[in-house]
């Protein structure tokens, strides 16, 4: 990365910034990136180091599985007929509050630098929208590809993904979205969809029992992240095919009236899921039959090893789209723990160039999806990923967002290169670069208004790229 310049700018920008914060105005000062040198030495992630041998690329292979067209043609004929997202969002019931009307810890939740340039926070007549803790938000999907995907119509969609709280095992344990209508920036309205999966036969479903870490809207799918649920990496979400719920209870699929989607008026059923082609999730495939297996293989920092090694795959927590790569891809990251020492693995799957496969992975005859291009990087705790490239044969840079770990607070921004890290740097404490929101939220790219959109606490929040790119060229 090029530093020309850099170093005499920071040092008048410290000095500038010391006195703002004598006079109570450090939180305001306008953002530098600053190298990773001169962040705190134990955070710093170092530059990317790329996994190129087929050992390291073998444990990021997924293997695409259909849910059989019956099933879904069964549960339609029984539903009634699916709808798209054109209609749930001409049929939105909720309204976002601007950043104005959110309350001071809302408020409190939004990056220090950059400050956002638009900033929502949820429905106040619903205290399950903006007070309950039993759900959270954690994922949002802007854009979708770079060809009008931003819209639905007349409405320009952004979506939300929540996780109901508790351990994997929890029965409780449930996904939905908010369907926003964003097509005015003043007045954004939503209404929710429960995420499901279909069950004997497309005579019945479940709802998705996983976190929405990250989710990625691409043309007419939703792709969202899967855990705690055998050994799906990936689910599949058709935005064509929304079925109307008929009934209001608590219950989640049939009930003796109709169908329930915990109170909802929408139900996306699964229509494909993507799973570790060895192994599952947080165990290797020599370890999967195991009852002694903890979940704890692979923690060495020589991660990447393929499945029959020994290391378990690697499965995504974070997700994002890359419009910006030829052709449009998958970026993907997994979390790893914030006080261990297992490297980070970054990597992107192609999309289908098939029509009659739009917006699923580029998979071969036997349906088996590999990694297009992969990462390690030295950063623990990422809960957002986006990889970015300025021009058809520019640098790309990978951008990270860190939780706070057990210090909580504001988390970290990263951008990252095989050349090194830098970060967003405010105020004039020793940990200058803790400037992001909670960095719990995914990281999603909005090409058509240049916006990194994600979410914090409980606001949902913008940001203009080119401010983090700011004095980086």
């Amino acid at each position: 990365m090029k530093q020309r310049g850099r170093h005499r700018r920071r040092r008048q920008g410290r000095a500038l910034r010391a006195v703002l914060a004598g006079a109570g105005l450090a939180l305001t000062a306008a953002a530098t990136l600053i190298s990773a040198s001169q962040a705190t030495v134990t955070d710093d992630p170092g530059a990317l180091r790329p996994l190129t041998s087929a050992a390291e690329l073998g444990g990021l292979r997924l293997t695409e599985q259909p849910v059989p067209a019956g099933s879904l043609d069964r549960l339609a004929a029984a539903m009634g007929r699916p709808v798209d997202a054109g209609t749930v969002l001409g049929d939105t019931d909720r309204t976002l509050r601007d950043a104005d009307d959110c309350t001071g810890t809302e408020r409190r939740a939004l990056p220090v630098e950059p400050s956002a340039a638009h900033a929502y926070c949820w429905d106040t007549e619903d205290a399950e929208d903006a007070e309950t803790r039993e759900w959270r938000p954690q994922s949002v999907a802007t854009s979708g590809d770079a060809d009008g995907g931003s819209r639905w119509g007349a409405h320009r969609v952004i979506l939300s993904g929540w996780t109901h709280r508790g351990d994997d095992a929890d029965p409780r344990r449930m996904a939905k979205v908010a369907f926003v209508d964003a097509a005015d920036p003043a007045r954004l309205t939503y209404t929710w969809a429960l995420l499901a999966v279909p069950v004997d036969g497309g005579r019945d479903y479940r709802a998705l029992a996983s976190r929405v870490s990250g989710m990625v809207r691409y043309r007419d799918k939703l792709l969202v992240t899967a855990s705690g649920d055998g050994r799906q990496a990936l689910y599949v979400y058709d935005l064509r095919r929304i079925q109307r719920a008929t009934v209001t209870e608590d219950a989640v699929g049939r009930v003796p009236d109709g169908w329930s989607a915990h109170g909802y008026r929408w139900v996306l059923p699964a229509v494909a899921t993507y799973r570790p082609a060895e192994g599952a999730c947080g165990r290797p495939a020599s370890a999967a039959g195991s009852s002694g297996s903890s979940g704890t293989a692979g923690t060495s920092r020589a991660s990447g090893a393929s499945g029959r090694d020994g290391v378990a795959p690697a499965c995504p927590s974070s997700l994002s789209l890359d419009s910006s790569s030829v052709p449009d891809s998958l970026v993907a990251g997994e979390t790893t723990r914030t006080d261990g020492d297992r490297r980070t693995r970054l990597w992107r799957y192609s999309f289908s160039a098939d029509p009659a496969r739009s917006g699923l992975l580029a998979a071969d005859a036997t349906g088996t999806v590999r990694a297009e291009e992969a990462y390690e990087t030295d950063a623990p705790g990422v809960r957002g990923v986006l990889s970015h490239r300025t021009g058809p044969a520019g640098h790309t840079d990978w951008y990270l967002g860190r939780t706070a770990g057990k210090r909580g607070g504001h988390g970290t921004l990263w951008r990252q290169d095989t050349q090194g890290a830098e970060a967003t740097e405010c105020g004039t404490s020793d940990d200058t670069h803790r400037c992001w929101g909670d960095g719990v939220g995914s990281l999603s790219y909005a090409p058509a208004t240049g916006e990194l959109w994600s979410v914090s606490g409980r606001t949902l929040f913008a940001v203009p790229l080119s401010a983090l790119e700011h004095e980086l060229h």
